[in-house]
């Protein structure tokens, strides 16, 4: 049986690739952005601990507030989202 890495039919194939150095960039770009999607998780979390810390405090307004944490958490998440966005757009577009 042959080995393939010596095959001569591999050496024929076009190789295709990116300037490498733009490839590396944008990866580090896309790593980078995706830290939004992390920030966005603090984010849910401080903004559902100040619920619940306030709730505790004074129970009769925190149904007055429920409307108010869902609206802070749809904010932070659509963040964490666009952040995850422009990363797979860092790195598959561009």
């Amino acid at each position: 049986m042959r080995d393939i890495t010596h095959s001569t039919h591999l050496s024929k194939l076009p190789i295709v690739r990116r300037n490498t150095i733009e490839g590396d960039l944008a990866h580090i770009g896309a790593g980078l952005a995706a830290i939004g999607s992390g920030a966005a998780a603090i984010g849910v979390g401080n903004i559902a601990g100040n619920f619940l810390a306030g709730a505790l405090r004074n129970p009769s307004a925190a149904a007055g507030q429920t409307a108010t944490l869902f609206i802070g958490i749809a904010f932070a998440e659509a963040l964490g989202i666009f952040a995850f966005l422009v990363s797979l757009l860092l790195m598959f577009a561009v």
